[in-house]
Formats: structure tokens, C-alpha cells, sequence
């Protein structure tokens, strides 16, 4: 039977003997001794808890987590995929190197982009990932500067080498964004003794097959031409160790996205018959939004990638003010003369002015030239020459006004642009299915029609006229624009039937 439990049996006794007291044997120490020690500690828990300074007034190494999770907040900032670099705060805490840091600041680039604090760290390291940034915020540096920092470390490209390709390797949608990055990147590469060239198509690919002859650091190529060179054995990506696609979206549109895997698997690390890579390498994406098919895209071809995401993906910049005007059809002409000419608000120029047919470009530029204006048009009938001198033209001041279709709605930077008129809104292909689809392709065509404007920090104004033949994007429009705080909405727009909801799929009439 269980032992019945006495009940003071396991009870401590505090009594003990005088001779056990062992407190005359040390000396105590004084009071002022230990209120010394608490202030101490209580200061030192301030310091590293409460820490009232904003992350500006600190050292690098001062910085804390939360004070990283504010600056990103500051930049708008959000990532994912883990074990990411902290983002730069300011150029000379970059880990670029000093003959980059000399260019930045001789250009003028007085501190990073949001897109640049996060991608050029990612990039250093050698992590493949997706950017998604607004136009016009500065996604040429942010893959740019870390591709010539790694060049710096190979090799020089010689005719001996040059046989295996470049090092490194940006594919864009259009001649025009590859003519722009090429202009940049030789801003920081002439004085560092290396070469970049670009192949687009409208230019003779024979011309382009002797200049590659002694090779290039860096190739930029749209992807139709650089398949071609590809299949007539006149460039091979043997050694290419930097790999971007920058306005990838713009090329799915663009229905190049087989030409685009067909290229990516003739990269070392994705085709098990070429001879592996000479160097390691990585892969990054650009884009200003995420449709499925770059997601998809991303999947096959990027190593376990992060994902950068400056702002909301598929909407317009902050600074850009968005305007509405209800005309009619035959009134359109007047109405843009109006603005341009006797309107009470003066836009500095350059001026773009967005349509969709190409007859419109060639009637408006004559329509505005009557009235004296200094007008260049640009569209996709025009010769790849007559393209460059319309952009150099308007970059130059030689013209004031550009009149275009989307040929110059995506990778055309211009600076300044203070006003960009949407004569007409987007249309995609004709057809009443896919609505969804399509109406997806036409809003990104008008955000980055709109983002022409407002780049690099400025203000901007975009105005677009809404017919009733738009009636069917007028719901989803209203929408984007009310998630901006800058944008115009007329009474008449936000009463109108189709605005407050969509049309019946039996009503959608497309074109």
C-alpha cells in the first residue's frame, strides 16, 4: 500500500545558525555601484531598442531590421524569394567599382533609383530574379552597371576569345530600347576600354556579322535578329555569363516568346549538348508587369529567383497626372489643336501623341505642320533609319511634337516629356473572344503609353480622349484611375452607363 505522506515531510526550513552567515566575510559593495550598472543597461536597451534616429542619421552598420524594413518602405520596396541582400542606401555603399562610381557621379546620377537600391546588390551576388518597376525608373543602370562589373573581372575580349560570343547578353522587344541601352552602357563602358554593339533588325546582317568579327563584352539584340545570326552560325553564346530580358512583357506581346526559348536554350546552363559555360552565370528579367506568360517564362529558365517589386505592378506612376475628355470622333482634331495651340495651360515640349493607325500619323503630322508646329512622326511603315532620325530629332529639340502608334509606347526614353496626348485609346486585335485577354493587353499598352511622362522622378500630364466607340474599356478605366490621387475624372465620365459596369459579353464589340 502507498506510504501515507507526513505533512510538513518535504517542507524547507529557513531557520539556520548565526555561525552560517558568511555576509561579514566580503565587503558589500555601495549602493552607487549598482545604480551605475542599472543606468548602463538601461541606456544600452535604449541604444539598440529604441533608437529614435530616422535610418538617414546612421552608419551602415547602425542600421537594424527594422530600420532596413523603413527604407524599403520609403522606396516601396517589396521582395521575396529570402536570404536577399540588404538594399543600397547610398552609391559609394554600392560595392560597384571605383571607376563606376567616378562615371555615376560625373553624369550626374546623384542617388540610386528604387529599382537600383535592390537590383544591382541582387545582381552582385549573382542571383537570378525578376524585376517589376514602372517605365521610366531606371531598370537600364540597375542591370547594367553589376554586367560591367562582372565583365571587369574575365578576360579582355580579343579576336582569339571573341569566337565564343560576349560575356554578357540583354535581349529587348524593339530596335529602339536596343539603340537607347546601347548609348548608355557606352557611357560607362568607352572609358574603360570595352565595347558593346547592338544587332536589330533593318539593318543588313551581313554590315553586322563584320563588326562582331572582334567581338564585344556586351551584345544587345531583339530576339528575331539574334535568332537569325544564331542560325547561320554567326554568333554562338558559348561564354555568355550575364543574361537579361528586359521589357519582357513587351515581347510576349510581341509573340516572340519561342524565339525567345529557342535562344535561352542555346545558353550553356540550358542545353545539355553545348559545352558547359566557361564562367558561372546567371539570368535577369525586366518588365513593368507580370502577365502569366513571363511567369511562365521565368519558370523554365531563372534559378530559383527572387522577385523585386517596386510599387504596384501594372499601374501608372505617382507623379503622373491622368486627364479624361469626352469628345466625339470628328471633333478630335480641334480639340488637340486646341490644347497644343490656344489652350491656357502651356506644355513645355517634347509632346507625344499616341494613335493607332498608321494613315492617322501621316494626317495628324500634316495637320499640325499647317499650323506651324515642328512635328516628326514615327511608325512601324517607317525604315529603321528614318525611326532613329525621327527619336534623335525630337532628343535634340530640332521638333517639338512626335506623332506615333505604339512603336514609341514602349523602351523610348526622352527626356522631359511634359505632356502625352492619347489621340487615340489602345486597341488590340479584332475579335470578340479572349476578352479578358485582350483587355489586359490594352491597358498595358495605355501604362506605358502614359509613362512616356512623369520618368525619373518628374511630373507629367497625360491626357486621353474617350469616345463612345470606347465604351467598352470605360469601366475598367475608371478604375485605374481612381487608384491615383492625381487623376482628372469629368462628371460626365463617371455617370456614363458603361463606366459604372461592364457590357454584356453579347454587347463587346473590340477592334
Amino acid at each position: 500500500m502507498k506510504k501515507a505522506r507526513k505533512f510538513l515531510d518535504k517542507k524547507f526550513h529557513f531557520e539556520w545558525d548565526a555561525s552560517e552567515d558568511t555576509s561579514s566575510l566580503t565587503t558589500p559593495l555601495p549602493l552607487t555601484t549598482f545604480k551605475k550598472a542599472y543606468t548602463d543597461d538601461l541606456n544600452s536597451v535604449k541604444r539598440s531598442k529604441f533608437d529614435e534616429r530616422h535610418w538617414s542619421e546612421k552608419s551602415l552598420s547602425e542600421m537594424t531590421d527594422r530600420d532596413w524594413r523603413i527604407f524599403k518602405e520609403d522606396y516601396t520596396i517589396n521582395t521575396s524569394g529570402g536570404g536577399l541582400p540588404h538594399p543600397v542606401r547610398r552609391w559609394n555603399e554600392s560595392g560597384l567599382p571605383a571607376e563606376i562610381l567616378k562615371t555615376i557621379e560625373k553624369l550626374g546620377y546623384s542617388e540610386p533609383t528604387s529599382i537600383q537600391r535592390q537590383a544591382i546588390p541582387l545582381a552582385l551576388e549573382g542571383r537570378d530574379f525578376i524585376g517589376v518597376a514602372e517605365t521610366g525608373s531606371g531598370k537600364t543602370a540597375s542591370f547594367v552597371l553589376p554586367m560591367i562589373t562582372e565583365i571587369m573581372k574575365l578576360p579582355r575580349m580579343t579576336p582569339e576569345i571573341a569566337g565564343d560570343g560576349p560575356y554578357g547578353l540583354i535581349i529587348v522587344p524593339t530596335r529602339e530600347l536596343a539603340n537607347q541601352i546601347e548609348v548608355e552602357a557606352k557611357k560607362f563602358l568607352v572609358p574603360l576600354g570595352y565595347k558593346c554593339m547592338a544587332i536589330v533588325g533593318g539593318h543588313s546582317i551581313a554590315e553586322q556579322s563584320f563588326h562582331l568579327r572582334n567581338g564585344a563584352e556586351i551584345l544587345i539584340a531583339t530576339p528575331g535578329r539574334l535568332r537569325d545570326c544564331i542560325d547561320q552560325h554567326i554568333i554562338v553564346l558559348n561564354q555568355c555569363k550575364y543574361v537579361v530580358l528586359d521589357e519582357a512583357d513587351r515581347m510576349i506581346d510581341m509573340n516572340f516568346e519561342e524565339d525567345l526559348k529557342y535562344i535561352l536554350d542555346t545558353v550553356p546552363r540550358h542545353n545539355e549538348t553545348m559545352p558547359k559555360a566557361k564562367y558561372p552565370m546567371h539570368m535577369t528579367m525586366f518588365s513593368a508587369t507580370m502577365p502569366i506568360a513571363v511567369e511562365r517564362l521565368a519558370k523554365a529558365y531563372l534559378m530559383k529567383p527572387a522577385t523585386i517589386q517596386i510599387g504596384q505592378s501594372g499601374t501608372v506612376a505617382d507623379q503622373i497626372e491622368q486627364r479624361i475628355q469626352l469628345v466625339r470622333e470628328e471633333e478630335k482634331t480641334n480639340v488637340l489643336t486646341n490644347i497644343l495651340i490656344n489652350g491656357e495651360e502651356r506644355f513645355n515640349p517634347p509632346v507625344i501623341i499616341f494613335v493607332n493607325q498608321k494613315k492617322t500619323v501621316d494626317y495628324l503630322t500634316r495637320r499640325l505642320e499647317s499650323f506651324g508646329l515642328k512635328v516628326v512622326s514615327l511608325h512601324g511603315g517607317k525604315g529603321q533609319d528614318q525611326r532613329e532620325a525621327a527619336i534623335s530629332a525630337l532628343r535634340s529639340g530640332q521638333k517639338d511634337y512626335l506623332v506615333a502608334t505604339d512603336v514609341a509606347g514602349r523602351g523610348i526614353d526622352i527626356k522631359n516629356v511634359s505632356l502625352v496626348i492619347n489621340y487615340d485609346m489602345p486597341k488590340s486585335i479584332e475579335g470578340n473572344g479572349f476578352y479578358l485577354m485582350l483587355l489586359l493587353i490594352i491597358f498595358l499598352d495605355y501604362i506605358h503609353r502614359v509613362g512616356r511622362t512623369g520618368r525619373a522622378g518628374n511630373l507629367g500630364t497625360a491626357i486621353s480622349f474617350l469616345t463612345n466607340e470606347d465604351a467598352d474599356i470605360f469601366c475598367d478605366l475608371r478604375i485605374i484611375l481612381q487608384k491615383s490621387t492625381k487623376s482628372i475624372i469629368p462628371q460626365e465620365f463617371l455617370q456614363h452607363e458603361a463606366s459604372r459596369s461592364r457590357q454584356k459579353e453579347g454587347d463587346r464589340n473590340i477592334t
